[in-house]
């Protein structure tokens, strides 16, 4: 999982129906606000889109003041200051928010339901020919999306899995994505898998396992972030393990609405063990309450909306190139239409902007040109860049409804269609971009739904003469409150030990990884050495290694027995200042030849007295050293034991 340290971020479009899920029904105390670390969220909102805004003030704090003490710093406006002129430290930030812990099939249990009672049960209710639309939200390194992907296949057949199953894979971590996509792991990663199913389902590549390849082609990997971007919709299955507890529960309730919305009725939600749906049971029922999986109850839901953009920032581009008189014109009436539009080539490069998009959104002419993902409007006021990818390879318009923009004080409102345009059978070689202003619809949307409200408030003062028969049923529900609110303290706690325990166990991977990486050099660092050194024992002439500046480096058995040193007496010392039984004067012009050519020299015949005072003509040959930092190789030999004359 990836979110602030769970299973993938996605930050709807919008707000759906009404928050009900996750609500607490008592009072709680307002814990105290840190106005460092608010001004730092919001500053890593604006900079790079990431609003961590909904997430639990108590492990953003801890995660992010474990970063700034890695870092050096002391204090938020400190660290805000790094991040302005350290563009590299925030992925490293996000990378010790985004904690990434998960495992194939984790929590057996919970797998086993699923795939006992859940996936055949969703696969009855389906036609022969119906596609099957799977959700992992929060999907991290991807074991959760292949663990799916095998479910379905054990249930349906790989055959039939790999022309009905489509499996959605989405992650706010764009590092997790990357692995997720490459799909290969070590074998330890796979250790919960029985063999059967790793045989089956991943090939072996020297010490790792890749995920076979036609089903990867079935799971699709995104970025996307819970509380922001639009849900995916039409859904069967929706997966969503270990994340929701990061967040507080505002944000959990909104994202609640979007899971809402975006499953089909009847179909399934699969929470982590340290989730629930308290008080949600209108829109969802328990199908397991220990192994958190629910149902979506049959009704409506409203699309949910985007999130509050930021002031949008013009760029600079290119200016728009002269063309035809017939260019011209059509150029005139597109860019005179009454509603904004912008326009993308095949590369995704800034082609069109008409007049109401640049009055509307602070572009100009020399935007055109630009990347569009460059631009503010590619995720404010929605995520476009994935919407846009999806309407391409898809080849299907799209619409994102109701997506908000702040202008000072007030809200505008936009319906965005997202429109591939293609002039063969290939993939679209345009994108067709328009924004609607529906403001003042959704400002009377407000208003019916305002004097709706006071409708209903006169109603309920004429059922007040019903009040005094509902007293006896108040005083249950305050109880039923006050075990809930009991229940949502316990459930707090149990997310915080959660979350550390997630921590604790991503450290513990990364230092086993280390302390791995550790033994194995170690390992080859000792069976260099002892190769080396096997290698100079056996070796009967004397070899002596000098430096550059004629040290001995290395006195192997053989230059010891010829001399009678041992190698700790002369290692570090000037060869030429040694005293026995070669005369090393006769030597010294020969090595400094040998180092200034850098060319073998010898052999040279010099008379000399061995160890036991015995006299020799000892045959030297001087030969450069490659290692560290140059130096030269000697072989010494007494002509004697060669034979020579």
């Amino acid at each position: 999982m990836s979110e602030p340290s769970g299973a993938g971020t996605e930050q709807g479009t919008g707000q759906g129906a009404e928050p009900r899920a996750l609500e607490q029904p008592g009072s709680a105390p307002v814990p105290e606000v840190d106005q460092g670390l608010e001004d730092l969220l919001a500053f890593i909102r604006d900079a790079r889109g990431f609003d961590f805004t909904g997430y639990k003030r108590s492990t953003l704090g801890r995660r992010i003041r474990k970063r700034m003490e890695d870092a050096g710093t002391h204090d938020y406006a400190d660290y805000r200051d790094l991040l302005e002129t350290d563009t590299v430290e925030f992925q490293t930030l996000f990378n010790t928010i985004l904690i990434n812990v998960t495992s194939m099939f984790r929590d057996p249990d919970a797998w086993e339901l699923l795939q006992r009672e859940v996936v055949p049960e969703l696969i009855a209710g389906l036609g022969p020919d119906d596609e099957v639309r799977v959700w992992s939200a929060g999907c991290s390194s991807g074991e959760e999306a292949y663990s799916l992907a095998i479910i379905f296949a054990e249930a349906l057949g790989i055959e039939e899995s790999l022309n009905r199953v489509k499996i959605y894979a989405t992650d706010v971590d764009e590092e997790a994505l990357r692995d997720a996509r490459a799909g290969q792991y070590p074998a330890r990663n796979l250790e919960s898998l029985s063999v059967e199913l790793r045989d089956k389902y991943f090939e072996q590549h020297d010490a790792h396992y890749v995920f076979r390849p036609d089903l990867r082609r079935r799971v699709i990997f995104g970025r996307h972030d819970i509380t922001r971007d639009a849900p995916i919709s039409r859904l069967d299955l929706l997966v969503c393990r270990n994340t929701l507890m990061y967040f507080n529960v505002e944000a959990q309730a909104q994202i609640v609405d979007r899971f809402h919305f975006a499953l089909r009725a009847s179909r399934y939600l699969f929470l982590g063990k340290a989730e629930m749906l308290l008080n949600d049971g209108e829109r969802f029922e328990a199908v397991s309450i220990r192994q958190r999986v629910f149902r979506r109850r049959p009704g409506g839901s409203a699309p949910p909306y985007p999130a509050i953009p930021a002031k949008i920032r013009p760029g600079v581009g290119i200016e728009m190139q002269a063309a035809t008189r017939t260019r011209q014109l059509r150029d005139l009436i597109l860019d005179a239409a009454p509603g904004a539009a912008v326009a993308l080539d095949g590369d995704g490069t800034l082609v069109m902007i008409n007049n109401e998009a640049r009055s509307q959104f602070g572009l100009t002419t020399h935007d055109v040109g630009r990347p569009f993902q460059d631009l503010e409007l590619s995720y404010r006021p929605a995520e476009l860049r994935s919407l846009i990818d999806q309407a391409t390879h898809e080849r299907r318009t799209l619409r994102v409804n109701g997506a908000d923009r702040r202008i000072g004080n007030e809200l505008q409102y936009f319906d965005i269609v997202i429109q591939p345009i293609a002039s063969g059978p290939g993939l679209p070689v345009a994108t067709n971009i328009t924004f609607t202003d529906v403001t003042l619809a959704m400002q009377l949307k407000a208003e019916v739904k305002r004097v709706r409200e006071d409708l209903e408030t006169a109603y309920e003062e004429l059922q007040s003469t019903n009040e005094e028969l509902e007293t006896t049923n108040e005083e249950l529900q305050s109880s039923i409150e006050e075990l809930e609110t009991t229940n949502e303290e316990l459930q707090s706690t149990n997310e915080e030990l959660e979350t550390t325990n997630e921590e604790l166990r991503s450290g513990n991977e990364e230092l086993e990884t280390m302390n791995d990486e550790m033994r194995l050099r170690s390992t080859d660092l000792n069976e260099a050495r002892a190769f080396l050194e096997g290698v100079m024992s056996s070796i009967a002439a004397g070899v002596v290694v000098l430096s550059a500046d004629l040290q001995a480096r290395s006195w192997n058995r053989g230059a010891a027995e010829l001399w009678g040193l041992r190698a700790d007496e002369v290692l570090g010392e000037q060869f030429f200042e040694l005293d026995f039984g070669l005369p090393t004067d006769d030597l010294r012009a020969v090595v400094e030849d040998c180092i200034a050519s850098g060319k073998r020299s010898g052999p040279v015949v010099i008379p000399a007295v061995n160890r036991i005072g015995r006299s020799i003509d000892c045959s030297v040959i001087c030969s450069p050293f490659d290692g560290h930092n140059g130096g030269v190789v000697l072989l010494m030999e007494d002509l004697a034991d060669t034979g020579g004359s």
